[in-house]
C-alpha cells in the first residue's frame, strides 16, 4: 500500500461527522463499529477504542509488492492489512468501509501524503427524520461491506453480515469438461470435452433467483423451476453446453392435456426479459436437459409449462398438470424465549438452505434484514391454485404460537404469480423453564374440501452457554487463527459413577401357574407355578403374546428379563417375599439385557452421531464406559480440540471403527445404548429408541402402513396418497423398496404429536401394530424389547445411580 495516512485526521473528521448527526449517541450504543469514536467522544477509557486510535500509521505499513490494486474491492488483502496489528487489537472489528477508503485514497492519490478532505454530502434532510437516517446509514453500510472478499467474509464472522445470501456456485473446467451443480438442489450444467481449446479454461457460475418472471405466470402459462442465471468466462468455445434442472409439475397422462400442454424452456440474456423460447430441449418425466448454443457472458433460462388454449371445463393451465409446491419453514439458528418462524412457499423444487427475511418486526418496528436457516421442508400436490390456510401448532407444553399468529392463509392469487410466498409465526416460551429444543407441527388445510396436510419440523438447540472462557491468543498473526472460534466452551456436566449391584427390589409376584412353551417367544418369561418373580415397577405393558393382546409386568426371573401375564401372577410385598435367590439381578446384567433389542433394530449412523454428539457433554466420560479410559488429549487430531460435540464424535466414531472391524462379535448401536444408560442419559437413550423404532417399524410394514393410518390416525385415501407422492418413481407409483419413506413420514410426524411422552409413543405403536390383520409383532418383537427398557428405567436409576453408599 506504501501508503503516509495520518490516521488522526481520519479520526478528526470522523468525530466531526458524528458531532453533525442527531442520532449518534443511541446509534453508538447499538453499534459495534462506531462504539470506539462515540466512546472517544465522551474521554472514556475504554479497553475497546479502536485499532487505529492506537496506531494510526497501521495500515500504511505494507510490503512494496503490493503497489497495484485492482479497483474492485474484492481484491482487498485481509491478511496483507492485518499482518501487523498491534498486540492489543480489539475484539471488535472495523467496517469494511474503512479499509476501503484506504484503497481509494491510494488509487486516486498515489503520492499524497494527507488524504483528502471529503465531499460534504448533502445531509441536512435527514437532520430530523431519525427513519430515514436509519436506512441510509443501513444502505451504506451493506453497499461498502459488500465489496468483501468471499473468502475473508468465510473466515472472520465479524463481517460481512449483510451480504446478499442468494446460493451460488463457480467452478473452473479445462477442455476435458465436467460438471458444476448449484448446492442442494438439482440444477446442473455439464461443459463436454473439447469446449475449450486445450490450455485454456471457461469459469461457469451458477445461481438460482428464487421469484420467476412475472410475465410468464398467467392462465396460459406456469413458471417451475427458478429463474436460472449462468455466467460464462469464456465465449472462445467449440461446444454448446447443457443445463439439466428438474421441475416441479409433470403433464396429466390423459390425451386432452398432453396435446394441450407442453413444457418449455425460456431463454434471455436480461433478468427482467424478454425471454424468447428454445428448441433443443429434451424431457423424461420430471427432468428438463436443455442444449446452449447461443452462449453469452451472463444468461437466464427459466423452465415453464405453457397450454396452447384452455378448453372448457378447464380454467387454467393447472387444470392440465400435476402441480407441486415446495414448502420450507426457516427460523434462526438458535431458538430464543421468543422467536419468528417463517413458512415460506416456492412455486419450483429448490429450497435454499438459507432465506434473508426483510420483513421481520419486533415492536411494531422494521428490524435489518436477518439470515435465516431451513429447519425442514416438505412437498404438496396441489390440482389448481387455491387459497391455503396455514397453522403451526406447538407440541411442547413449555411454548406456545401466539393467538394472532396461530393461522394464516395463503391466496389464490398468489400461488398463480409463480413468486415465493412468506407467512411470519411467532413462538414464546411459557414460564420460566429452562431452554430446549422442541417439535412443532405445520399444518396445511385447503379451504373448500377441508383436507389436511400436515408434517412435523424440530427446531434447533438454544444458543449455547458459556460457562468459562479461555483467553486466545492477543496477537492475530496467521489466517488460520482469524479463522478459529475465539471461544472455547468448558464442559460442566458431571455424569454420575455407574454402580455394580443388585437391583433394589420392592415388588414381587408370585407364579400362580406353570408356563413353558413349545415355541419360544423372545421377551416372555417362561416360569413353574410358585416361582417367586421380582417385578421392575407397578406399570403394565400391553402386548400381543401368542395369539392374543394381553397386559404384562417387567419380571426378572433366573437372571433374565421378560415380561410375565398379570394374571398368573399374585402381587406381594418385599416383606412377604419367602425366596428371592432366582430373582436377583445385577445393574450391569440388567443393561446388558434391556438393549437387546438395539441388536436388531435400524438405524441411521449420522443421525445416531449428530445427536449423541450433540447430548454428550463430557467425552471422557463416554470413552470410558465404552472402554476407551485409555483415550487422552493426543489421541485427537487439531480440529477435534475446539469443541466437544467434535471430541464426543471422535470417539462415537471410533466405536463405529472397532465394532465395524469385528462385526460377527460386535454390534455398534447395542454398545452404545450400553454405554449412554452407564453414564445415565436416559432422555438421549429414550429419543434414540423411538428414532431407531419409528424407522425400523416403517421398513418391517412397506405397503401395510396404510392399514396402520387408517387405524392410527384414521388418514383418508387422499391423505396417504399425499405422502406418497413425493417418492413416486418414474410410473407415478411408489415401489415396494421406496415404501418405508412414506411410512416413516406418517409415523414421524405421528410421533410428533406425543412431544416428549416417548412411552406413550411405544405402547400406542405396539398396540395398533397388534390390531392389524396380519400383525407384524407376532415375529417381530424388538418393539416389545423396548417396552421393557423404557419400563426399567426408573429402576435402574435407583440401583445404579443411588447416592446411598454402595452395599
Amino acid at each position: 500500500l506504501d501508503l503516509n495516512i495520518d490516521g488522526s485526521d481520519i479520526l478528526e473528521h470522523v468525530h466531526a461527522v458524528s458531532k453533525t448527526n442527531p442520532f449518534w449517541n443511541e446509534l453508538s450504543a447499538s453499534n459495534p463499529f462506531i462504539y470506539d469514536i462515540a466512546a472517544s467522544n465522551r474521554n472514556e477509557n475504554s479497553k475497546y477504542l479502536s485499532v487505529l486510535k492506537e496506531n494510526p500509521y497501521l495500515f500504511s505499513r505494507a510490503s512494496s509488492n503490493r503497489e497495484s490494486l485492482a479497483s474492485s474491492g474484492d481484491e482487498l488483502d485481509i491478511d496483507c492489512l492485518l499482518r501487523k496489528t498491534s498486540a492489543r487489537r480489539s475484539g471488535r472489528s472495523k467496517s469494511i468501509s474503512d479499509f476501503l477508503d484506504i484503497i481509494d485514497n491510494r488509487k486516486f492519490n498515489p503520492h499524497k501524503t494527507a488524504p483528502q478532505k471529503p465531499i460534504a454530502s448533502d445531509t441536512l434532510w435527514l437532520q430530523n427524520d431519525r427513519e430515514a437516517y436509519k436506512m441510509a446509514w443501513l444502505s451504506h453500510r451493506q453497499l461498502t461491506r459488500s465489496c468483501l472478499d468471499l473468502e475473508a467474509r468465510s473466515q472472520s464472522p465479524g463481517w460481512a453480515q449483510t451480504q446478499a445470501t442468494d446460493v451460488c456456485t463457480v467452478g473452473k473446467l479445462n477442455h476435458e469438461g465436467g460438471s458444476v451443480q448449484l448446492p442442494d438442489s438439482d440444477i446442473n450444467v455439464h461443459i463436454p470435452m473439447g469446449h475449450v481449446l486445450p490450455g485454456e479454461f471457461q469459469e461457469v457460475g451458477l445461481k438460482a433467483i428464487l421469484n420467476p418472471p412475472s410475465s410468464l405466470n398467467n392462465e396460459l402459462s406456469i413458471t417451475v423451476s427458478p429463474l436460472i442465471e449462468i455466467t460464462l468466462s469464456n465465449l472462445s468455445t467449440r461446444e454448446a453446453i447443457f443445463l439439466e434442472a428438474k421441475v416441479a409439475a409433470k403433464v396429466k397422462n390423459d390425451p386432452l392435456s398432453q396435446v394441450m400442454t407442453d413444457i418449455v424452456c425460456f431463454y434471455s440474456f436480461s433478468k427482467d426479459g424478454p425471454f424468447k423460447k428454445l428448441q433443443n430441449c429434451y424431457f423424461y418425466e420430471d427432468t428438463v436437459q436443455v442444449k446452449l448454443t447461443d452462449l453469452s457472458h451472463l444468461m437466464y433460462i427459466v423452465i415453464a409449462v405453457q397450454a396452447n388454449k384452455i378448453q372448457p371445463p378447464a380454467t387454467t393451465v393447472w387444470d392440465y398438470v400435476h402441480r407441486t409446491v415446495s414448502v420450507g419453514i426457516y427460523g434462526p439458528k438458535y431458538i430464543h424465549p421468543s422467536f419468528t418462524a417463517v413458512f415460506t412457499a416456492f412455486g419450483h423444487n429448490y429450497i435454499p438452505r438459507k432465506l434473508t427475511i426483510c420483513d421481520i418486526k419486533k415492536g411494531g418496528k422494521n428490524m435489518p434484514p436477518v439470515v435465516f436457516q431451513l429447519w425442514g421442508k416438505h412437498t404438496l400436490l396441489l390440482e389448481k391454485p387455491q387459497d391455503l390456510n396455514i397453522s403451526l401448532i406447538s407440541c411442547d407444553p413449555d411454548f406456545e404460537v401466539k393467538v394472532e399468529n396461530q393461522s394464516k392463509s395463503i391466496k389464490e392469487e398468489q400461488l398463480k404469480t409463480g413468486e415465493m410466498v412468506r407467512q411470519q409465526f411467532l413462538f414464546s416460551m411459557l414460564g420460566s423453564r429452562e431452554m430446549h429444543f422442541f417439535l412443532f407441527l405445520v399444518q396445511i388445510k385447503d379451504s373448500k374440501s377441508g383436507q389436511v396436510m400436515q408434517f412435523c419440523v424440530t427446531t434447533p438447540d438454544p444458543a449455547p452457554k458459556l460457562s468459562g472462557i479461555v483467553s486466545r491468543p492477543k496477537c492475530l498473526q496467521k489466517r488460520k487463527e482469524i479463522k478459529s472460534a475465539p471461544l472455547l466452551l468448558i464442559p460442566t456436566v458431571k455424569y454420575p459413577k455407574f454402580q455394580d449391584k443388585f437391583l433394589n427390589i420392592s415388588t414381587y409376584g408370585v407364579a400362580l401357574k406353570t408356563v413353558l412353551r413349545q415355541s419360544k417367544i423372545d421377551y416372555l418369561l417362561e416360569y413353574f407355578k410358585g416361582d417367586t418373580i421380582a417385578l421392575l415397577g407397578e406399570d403394565k405393558v400391553k402386548a400381543i403374546g401368542q395369539t392374543k393382546v394381553k397386559e404384562w409386568y417387567v419380571g426378572v426371573l433366573r437372571k433374565k428379563v421378560g415380561l410375565v401375564h398379570r394374571k398368573n401372577v399374585k402381587v406381594i410385598s418385599k416383606e412377604q417375599a419367602m425366596d428371592t435367590a432366582d430373582s436377583e439381578l445385577l445393574t450391569r446384567n440388567l443393561v446388558e439385557q434391556i438393549a437387546l433389542p438395539f441388536k436388531k433394530l435400524t438405524y441411521i449412523y449420522s443421525v445416531v452421531l449428530s445427536t449423541v454428539s450433540e447430548s454428550v457433554y463430557d467425552w471422557r466420560a463416554l470413552a470410558e464406559v465404552l472402554g476407551y479410559s485409555h483415550m487422552s488429549w493426543d489421541d485427537f487430531n487439531e480440529k477435534y480440540v475446539d469443541k466437544e460435540s467434535e471430541r464426543v464424535a471422535h470417539v462415537v466414531k471410533r466405536l463405529k471403527e472397532d465394532c465395524h472391524a469385528n462385526k460377527k462379535k460386535r454390534l455398534f448401536l447395542y454398545e452404545l445404548i450400553v454405554a449412554l444408560l452407564k453414564i445415565d442419559c436416559q432422555g438421549l437413550v429414550a429419543r434414540l429408541t423411538q428414532d431407531t423404532v419409528i424407522l425400523t417399524s416403517a421398513v418391517k410394514l412397506g405397503k401395510c402402513w396404510r392399514e396402520l393410518a387408517e387405524k392410527l390416525a384414521r388418514l383418508t385415501k387422499q391423505q396417504i396418497e399425499a405422502y406418497e407422492v413425493p417418492h413416486q418413481g418414474k410410473n407415478g407409483e411408489v415401489t415396494l423398496e421406496m415404501m418405508w419413506k412414506p411410512a416413516y413420514d406418517f409415523l414421524y410426524t405421528w410421533g410428533a404429536h406425543y412431544g416428549d411422552s416417548y412411552r406413550d409413543v411405544l405402547q400406542d405403536l405396539q398396540s395398533a401394530l397388534d390390531k392389524m390383520k396380519n400383525p407384524v409383532t407376532k415375529h417381530w418383537r424388538e418393539l416389545t424389547g423396548t417396552l421393557i427398557l423404557v419400563n426399567c428405567m426408573d429402576v435402574l436409576r435407583a440401583s445404579a445411580f443411588s447416592t446411598e453408599e454402595k452395599k
